[in-house]
């Protein structure tokens, strides 16, 4: 498996705080069967800014102490940049790293209680600077629960989302739980991912969120999330199917 979304990096946000943080983070991903991890560290969230050039000389270290310990996991680099709006400006200026460094596919982080106005025109210059946006944990905003509208136009109009399998599984409660499968039935979010940032309270959870894929959904739709994670990492073009509007009828009364 590969994990597209984790902070794994030591030092540099609210993920791990040392090294040794970092190898128990891995070797717990190793033994969920995650083989890659990109690391993406907050950047511009108001509270850290982590720059393209440092984050690519951290990869490097982890992934020398991961060798060192016999940690077969490989660090790729990566960025989770809170929707602002010198976005563009950063990325001309070399400060912005997309996802695996491919310059294909850049993840943007929306307040977590609202979705900023301008977020439509951005996601539009962002497609003509040929990225694809990826909206991460668009189940966890709270204007995005209340209308799924507004997420309908943004995958309608080009930009793909990441859902966390924490969510999947629970851990952030029954009605996010709910809404990420409707996300999922109106074909509205295209990866999933850890979005790890400890072993204890932010673990992976990866693995048992893909089995609840194929428990619900099937095998395919679970092997569509899995081959989306390497397209991303290749820079290849992701599967996609039409979005839809979530329905607004109670979600079947399974969860």
């Amino acid at each position: 498996m590969i994990d597209i979304h984790c902070h794994i990096l030591p030092g540099v946000d609210d993920g791990a705080v040392t090294i040794d943080d970092s190898i128990k983070m891995a070797r717990a991903a190793s033994e969920e069967g995650i083989s890659k991890i990109i690391a993406t560290p907050h950047h511009k969230n108001g509270k850290y800014n982590n720059l393209k050039i440092d984050i690519m000389e951290h990869v490097v270290q982890l992934n020398k102490v991961l060798e060192k310990n016999d940690i077969n996991v490989k660090i790729l680099p990566g960025q989770e940049i809170r929707l602002n709006g010198e976005l563009l400006s950063d990325y001309a200026l070399g400060k912005i790293l997309t996802l695996n460094n491919t310059n294909k596919y850049l993840f943007i982080e929306l307040p977590s209680n609202h979705v900023p106005r301008y977020t439509e025109r951005l996601i539009f210059d962002i497609q003509l600077q040929n990225l694809i946006p990826i909206i991460v944990h668009p189940e966890r905003n709270s204007q995005i629960t209340e209308n799924p509208n507004v997420l309908y136009e943004f995958v309608k109009n080009g930009a793909l989302t990441q859902i966390t399998a924490s969510s999947l599984t629970g851990h952030f409660g029954k009605k996010v739980k709910q809404f990420t499968h409707k996300l999922i039935d109106a074909n509205l979010t295209h990866f999933i991912a850890s979005d790890a940032h400890n072993i204890t309270s932010r673990t992976f959870n990866l693995r048992a969120a893909y089995e609840n894929i194929e428990q619900i959904y099937g095998m395919d739709m679970r092997y569509m999330f899995q081959e989306n994670a390497q397209y991303l990492v290749n820079a290849e073009m992701v599967y996609k199917e039409p979005p839809e509007r979530v329905k607004t009828k109670k979600f079947l009364g399974l969860f």
